[in-house]
């Protein structure tokens, strides 16, 4: 590690990898579903414009019909199955109700109830998909093989698997840990931010824990195996993620519960509307058509478009300003939000360490422009965060810096820092109390400690940077809050009612001083990825319906516990984007209440749309009943209400709906 730092635990390094080899992500069109439903989209288009064109009646009836078979397959085999429960599953009523359409001459009405059902079913496979590739993408954190030593010597390639508590094993630059483990010697920097999130690489020593899936330094290291690859920390996070995201993924939408109920009483009624006229001596034809009639007006076609339009809409609006919804379901849980935790680093902070304040010591000759520059000049050939930063900080000062990689007698020194030669002068630049200041001025050690516990006490990185084994300056590193960070949370405050909880890695003090910036009162700190998903089960299990925003796969058990997780996308991990229910692809805090706004003005709308449909339903239905409905007037009436609420719900397409939600 560069410096001794207050350790944060939230966010990825910058300076190496955040993930291993991509992992298997499955296509969006190697589900069956998918392509069954885009089969079914593309007949009933192919139906529209050739019945809009005047084309013969058997060809577009061949589409239309062609349709129902891609759409409606599948649906209807389920529903079948769901039977022998018994239960009757809605989507059969919905293949049933398309049918009786096409046999009373309605067969646009059936094949739109069609591929709106099949479109539904495989963006709930698509998901349910992801949710079990994240799970392999958490695995594929930890390498397959390793190299381990044996009592003679000798070095053997294994498989991970075959580890055993107790083995030694050879780790080289820049490999990624195959086994949680102690360092049993040697000296390295270890990248943690695949477990921990820490935003800068972590000194290791004989001694010191290192874990499965974290990314080894400059230093080569021999380990000793704790715990075999099934029991590493990251397949318990793998764990807590699958049994989550398994919970989460039987939660349905309210109309999906509603639907269940009310199709079974269509399917009586519609019986009793078939049957009962026959035992008065009805005749067959009469008495089906007005079976049929029923079946049709008491569908829940403008129900479901009640529901779908307004979300869909929703959803759409919000992507287009930066904010990918993953499905309807979700919506509704965002609308439900009732507490807001945020995670710290990479989320209420940018992330990425910067340079904030030169402090030079007294007695020197050099201005703060000259060490920067000579710092950042010993730093050139450093791929460390720190590293990065403080050249960033001489670059945007306007100081020019030498051509090439590294200034002369360069060296990275794991877990101290650099050494270089600049202008004549020994720079070292790291952290002051593993680096050699043995010819130094008492005075000039005892002002260079003062700053760096000062820095400390803030909760920030800091940096030391000598001349010739004499302190001349130390840099203060910090993570800056994001722009617009205090405003956002006081708006998710004052729409849950509640103000945002902090939980994070990170040790108190930076924890403290991000909360106070940001204006956020119930801070939760130094917590490991499982402590985090204990304490969201906990508020959830009080009846707390919890929204987590994070960046890292730290958070991903915590999040697939919540019952919403968002990811700030732009800087978050892959399993992470995967495991949350929403992605914010720009890094935006505001759009976190913006989303929940809009959340429950979709809410709003689904409403107001089931009592419009509802009314004019139980207005078909009675006519029905009681007299004798035509059936031209039936359609239109159903027709009607489908269009109206479908008008209705895509009002939520229109920007100035999202505009209206980031004023509330």
């Amino acid at each position: 590690m560069h410096p001794a730092v207050a350790p944060t635990t939230d966010r990825p390094s910058e300076a190496a990898p955040r993930t291993a080899t991509p992992h298997r992500r499955t296509p969006l069109f190697s589900l069956s579903e998918t392509r069954w439903a885009t089969a079914a989209l593309a007949l009933f288009a192919a139906g529209g414009l050739a019945h809009l064109f005047g084309a013969p009646e058997w060809l577009y009836w061949g589409l239309y019909l062609a349709c129902y078979v891609c759409g409606g397959w599948e649906s209807a085999l389920s529903g079948l199955r769901a039977l022998r429960e018994p239960r009757l599953d809605v989507d059969l009523l919905m293949v049933v109700a398309a049918i009786g359409a096409a046999a009373i001459g309605q067969v646009f009405d059936g094949a739109l109830l069609i591929v709106i059902f099949a479109t539904s079913g495989a963006l709930e496979a698509f998901a349910t998909q992801r949710t079990q590739d994240s799970v392999h993408g958490l695995l594929d954190l930890a390498p397959e093989r390793g190299v381990r030593v044996t009592t003679d010597g000798t070095e053997e390639t294994v498989d991970a698997a075959e580890l055993a508590t107790g083995d030694l094993v050879l780790l080289r630059p820049g490999e990624r840990i195959c086994a949680d483990a102690v360092v049993e010697s040697g000296e390295s920097e270890i990248d943690q931010a695949t477990i921990t999130g820490e935003p800068l690489p972590v000194a290791k020593h004989p001694g010191d824990e290192v874990f499965a899936g974290t990314v080894n330094g400059a230093g080569s290291l021999r380990l000793r195996v704790r715990r075999p690859a099934r029991e590493s920390v990251v397949a318990h996070i793998a764990e807590m993620v699958r049994r989550a995201s398994a919970t989460k993924a039987r939660t349905q939408l309210f109309i999906e519960r509603f639907e269940q109920h009310y199709s079974m009483g269509v399917v009586i009624a519609t019986l009793a509307m078939f049957g009962l006229p026959l035992l008065f001596g009805a005749e067959l034809e009469s008495a089906l058509l007005r079976a049929m009639t029923f079946m049709i007006v008491a569908s829940p076609c403008a129900v479901v478009l009640a529901t779908m339009p307004p979300m869909l809409a929703a959803i759409s609006n919000a992507g287009r300003h930066g904010v990918l919804v993953k499905s309807a379901v979700v919506l509704e849980r965002l609308a439900d939000t009732s507490l807001v935790a945020l995670d710290k680093t990479g989320t209420l902070t940018g992330g990425r360490p910067s340079v904030t304040h030169v402090r030079r010591l007294s007695g020197g000759d050099l201005t703060e422009r000259d060490i920067l520059r000579l710092a950042a000049t010993a730093e050139l050939g450093s791929e460390h965060p720190v590293g990065a930063a403080v050249v960033t900080a001489a670059r945007d000062s306007g100081l020019d810096l030498p051509e090439g990689a590294a200034a002369p007698g360069f060296t990275a020194m794991p877990g101290r820092g650099v050494s270089a030669t600049v202008q004549g002068r020994q720079i070292e630049v790291g952290d002051l109390d593993r680096l050699s200041t043995a010819g130094a001025r008492p005075a000039s050690l005892r002002e260079a400690r003062g700053f760096v516990d000062d820095i400390h006490q803030r909760g920030h990185t800091a940096v030391t940077v000598l001349d010739g084994g004499t302190p001349i300056a130390v840099l203060q590193v910090e993570d800056t809050v994001r722009p617009g960070a205090g405003d956002a949370v006081r708006r998710c405050a004052r729409l849950t009612g509640t103000s945002p909880l902090l939980l994070t890695g990170d040790q108190p003090r930076a924890a403290q001083r991000v909360a106070a910036e940001t204006g956020i009162s119930d801070v939760r700190a130094g917590l490991l990825p499982e402590e985090k998903a204990e304490i969201i089960g906990d508020l959830e299990q009080r009846g707390q319906r919890v929204a987590l925003v994070g960046d890292g796969i730290n958070d991903a058990p915590a999040m697939a516990t919540a019952h919403t997780g968002l990811a700030m996308g732009a800087a978050g991990s892959g399993v992470t984007v995967q495991t949350a229910d929403a992605v914010v692809v720009r890094d935006d805090l505001n759009a976190i209440p913006t989303v929940i706004a809009l959340a429950r003005r979709a809410r709003r709308l689904v409403i107001a749309n089931l009592a419009i449909a509802g009314t004019i339903i139980v207005t078909l239905v009675t006519w029905d009943i009681a007299w004798t409905l035509p059936l031209p007037l039936g359609v239109a009436g159903h027709e009607g209400s489908t269009i109206l609420v479908a008008l209705n719900g895509l009002r939520l397409l229109r920007g100035a709906e999202w505009r209206r939600a980031a004023r509330a």
